[in-house]
């Protein structure tokens, strides 16, 4: 009886293990599939806000998108920090994933109302999610050591607060009630950049960022893109089959694709300098170039409506060109954050100017509004821009490079090594 009873607590321990104490993560893991299964639902809620902006594209559509993405992206982002932290792949952490999920799935249902007659019941839920992971910052906080009581007493509290907040606006009228969400969002990633600025050197070590972390925020990254070209599907899903009309969707998703290729080139998968300004460089910065690529995916189902229309519409323009734009500067800022911008500044310097540059003139598309397929096409050539500034730096700096080696690749494996 007592050797089964001791098999018993260890199976538990092993089903069932206590949260991972800070500073205690594994610099070196890899990304497991229920994280993956886990961003797959966070981005069914980024689809919700992107189909809703597709149908939305006003000033109003795009205020409520951007309230709501945020939202949406702050709790993934905590919920995704708690886990690489604290988290373990054993049954407690496949259940807290779960539980998370499951409030998930009616929030999702609530986004492409949740500015009008769903926004109470959005609220809600949004602050039941956001209570759940204060419980859960709360129940890792009881193994902490004393250095890491500040941080772990401010992630429980300004993830508790955010939850009464959100719940809150529920009694609050439809603008305003979207307007406090934005305004959240704001004050609750200005709070987490201060947390992060004040910390000490020995809390900012064990809050930096791993080879998991980024690749957590790649791989939300390439979801997201998917959107891109769900969005030219479902343009050409509605309209009659025509060679221009296919044209247009099949430019649409290079242009996807060149946002794809800008951010994996020059900044993805690499990990920031060590220093507490870059983390919080890094990690925030996520935040508008991401939603830069879903609102691109929401725009290319109006270029493809339109594909036969002498001008884009005013909105699908502005919104597509004005998320090209976000993308390239975005990148850039978080190129900068990067310890490979300071080891190839002949390269990353130029590169930064040629983006904004470039940015510069995706608005100006926008503002031109073209037909759709000369806009798709000038953003596929724009986007091309800074990836041949960067073949032309290759081809007269590196002598004996491997053949077909693309740019960004010597750079990725140099930060890996570090």
């Amino acid at each position: 009886m007592a050797s089964r009873l001791e098999q018993w607590a260890r199976l538990r321990r092993q089903l069932w293990q206590p949260p991972r104490a800070h500073g205690e993560q594994p610099q070196e893991r890899v990304v497991g599939p229920l994280e993956l299964f886990y961003d797959l639902v966070v981005v069914v809620l980024v689809a919700q806000a992107a189909h809703h902006l597709a149908g939305h594209l006003t000033w109003h559509g795009l205020g409520e998108f951007a309230a709501v993405f945020a939202l949406v992206w702050i709790a993934w982002f905590n919920g995704t920090l708690h886990h690489e932290l604290h988290g373990h792949e054993d049954a407690r952490g496949r259940s807290l994933f779960l539980l998370q999920i499951l409030v998930l799935v009616p929030l999702g249902a609530f986004i492409p109302e949740a500015g009008g007659a769903r926004g109470v019941a959005f609220a809600v839920a949004a602050g039941v999610l956001f209570a759940v992971l204060a419980v859960l910052w709360l129940l890792a906080a009881r193994g902490d050591s004393p250095e890491f009581r500040r941080p772990s007493t401010l992630f429980v509290t300004g993830t508790a607060v955010s939850a009464v907040v959100l719940a809150a606006t529920a009694a609050l009228p439809a603008d305003v009630r979207v307007l406090a969400w934005g305004l959240w969002a704001v004050v609750y990633l200005a709070g987490f950049a201060l947390m992060i600025g004040t910390a000490t050197p020995v809390q900012a070590v064990a809050l930096s960022v791993t080879d998991a972390l980024t690749e957590r925020f790649g791989l939300l990254i390439i979801i997201v893109l998917g959107e891109t070209v769900t969005g030219v599907v479902d343009g050409l899903t509605h309209e009659p089959t025509k060679a221009l009309t296919l044209a247009v969707g099949l430019v649409a998703v290079v242009v996807g694709f060149g946002a794809w290729w800008t951010y994996f080139d020059f900044a993805g998968h690499r990990r920031p300098r060590p220093t507490r300004a870059s983390t919080v460089q890094w990690m925030l910065v996520h935040l508008p170039l991401t939603a830069a690529m879903a609102a691109m995916g929401a725009a290319m189902v109006g270029l493809v409506e339109h594909a036969h229309d002498s001008r884009t519409p005013a909105a699908t323009a502005w919104v597509l060109c004005g998320g090209a734009a976000v993308v390239l500067c975005a990148t850039t800022v978080l190129a900068a954050s990067l310890r490979v911008w300071r080891l190839d500044r002949g390269l990353y310097r130029p590169l930064a100017r040629t983006c904004v540059a470039t940015a510069v003139v995706c608005a100006g598309v926008g503002a031109a509004r073209p037909t759709p397929l000369v806009l798709g096409l000038a953003l596929v050539l724009l986007f091309g821009v800074p990836w041949g500034l960067a073949v032309a730096y290759r081809l007269s700096h590196e002598e004996g490079s491997a053949a077909g080696e693309v740019p960004g690749a010597a750079e990725h494996q140099d930060d890996n090594r570090r």
